[in-house]
């Protein structure tokens, strides 16, 4: 499994050693082994980490699961690598950009690396799956793993804005002391559920309010 940035590892050092991880490390080692495609590739597993230090995260956009096609994960929330078709609840970030930000011009690409690498932690509640099988690596200590990480923000840190898009999501904010920190919800951006809230939300402009309230930079979405 690929190494973490030093400020999680600070943070997070413990959690890694903890037997739930270990059998992970197990699990994933076995799904190779049977000649299972695990996505993304072991160097991006903690690209969200990577691209975004601990003492570094400004907000977080919480997903559930990597992208689990030929291509397309590498351990960003909502991303895709360059080259691979938008994906539909991409697709809705951007149109939702486009209305909230008149000057925002709509990317041919999903990578949203740019973004991690200003403050936005892209986090999925599991960091892999396997091939075309979609939820494959849930429940198996990812979720545990994810859900420390929350908790240690909400505690270590204060003023980050959560955005939390959809049911699954929004199970989360239990973790979050919304004391500290804002917490912003609304549907998922999915083609299934962008009609029922998602669009028309604000919450790109909204977080950068709430970032300049702080005296922090805000984040330029343009990607």
């Amino acid at each position: 499994m690929a190494s973490l940035e030093p400020g999680w590892l600070k943070v997070l050092g413990n959690e890694l050693e903890k037997p739930y991880m270990k059998n992970l490390k197990s699990f994933l080692l076995e799904e190779k082994q049977k000649g299972f495609v695990v996505y993304p590739k072991n160097a991006d597993i903690f690209n969200a980490f990577n691209h975004t230090p601990f003492n570094k995260v400004k907000v977080v956009i919480l997903g559930q699961d990597p992208y689990h096609g030929q291509g397309q994960a590498h351990g960003l929330s909502f991303s895709v690598q360059r080259g691979i078709p938008v994906p539909p609840s991409l697709r809705n970030m951007y149109k939702e950009l486009a209305e909230d930000f008149s000057g925002f011009k709509t990317p041919l690409h999903g990578d949203l690396t740019s973004w991690a690498d200003q403050g936005v932690l892209l986090l999925n509640a599991t960091l892999t799956v396997r091939a075309n099988e979609a939820a494959s690596h849930q429940k198996r200590g990812w979720e545990t793993f994810t859900n420390q990480v929350i908790s240690t923000l909400s505690k270590e840190r204060s003023g980050i804005v959560f955005l939390l898009w959809g049911r699954f999501a929004q199970q989360k904010e239990v973790l979050i002391d919304t004391k500290k920190h804002y917490v912003l919800k609304t549907a998922h951006p999915s083609p299934l559920s962008a009609y029922n809230g998602f669009f028309g939300s604000k919450h790109f402009s909204t977080t950068n309010q709430l970032l300049e309230k702080q005296g922090l930079t805000p984040i330029d979405w343009q990607v």
